[in-house]
């Protein structure tokens, strides 16, 4: 929600020393942090056989459905059998698999695009913040969110994109606290700078005149 991430290395130490598991959701971290793309280890330079569950999702950098979770053979078998997630839904279609492994085989050829990806990203973060706009503790991530202080706001700010031509969706109560609501940008590598200039430049344009009726 935040586009924030927690360093690994720290969460890794503590668990060691606690003799516990560690589980990390990759969600909007896979594809999108790390040199090449492969996450929140890679950008740690973390083993992955030191955490001892990973999930992760095909929605969002894969452009497909459904999700993964990785680990040791004894616990992949175990929650195969065990977890009704599983037991009682189907495998994601042909094509959907075929979308997730595209979008693997291109981040491996292409891994620029992840160089893309944070430049992207630290242009939109940079000009929000010279805008006086809320971006929360977003940081070295392509989700932004701008946070309205209430839903109401959210859904105004929203709207006044969309008659923009800017699709934005709010996130609301109950998702986040009332306080927290906002709008959350996913900024991509196919972005160009000058629309990146021109979405923030409506943002603060409508957050103004929404701040201003207040």
């Amino acid at each position: 929600m935040d586009g924030d991430f927690p360093d690994l290395r720290e969460f890794v130490k503590v668990k060691n020393r606690h003799h516990c598991w560690l589980f990390v959701d990759e969600a909007h971290s896979i594809g999108t942090l790390g040199a090449t793309g492969r996450g929140v280890a890679e950008l740690f330079n973390v083993d992955r056989k030191d955490v001892e569950c990973w999930m992760g999702t095909l929605s969002k950098s894969f452009g497909s459905c459904g999700g993964f979770v990785g680990g040791t053979k004894n616990m992949i078998d175990y929650l195969r059998y065990t977890t009704p997630g599983y037991v009682y839904a189907a495998g994601i279609p042909p094509a959907n698999v075929g979308a997730a492994l595209g979008s693997l085989k291109l981040m491996r050829r292409e891994p620029e695009r992840v160089s893309r990806l944070r430049e992207n990203s630290a242009l939109f973060l940079k000009l929000a913040k010279n805008a006086g706009l809320d971006t929360g503790p977003s940081h070295d991530s392509p989700i932004i969110p701008v946070i309205t202080g209430n839903s109401i706001n959210a859904l105004r700010l929203s709207q006044g994109l969309f008659d923009a031509g800017i699709n934005a969706q709010p996130i609301l109560y109950p998702a986040v606290a009332e306080d927290q609501a906002r709008v959350r940008f996913f900024i991509t590598a196919a972005h160009r700078f000058e629309q990146i200039e021109k979405v923030v430049a409506n943002i603060a344009c409508i957050w103004q005149q929404i701040a201003g009726n207040e």
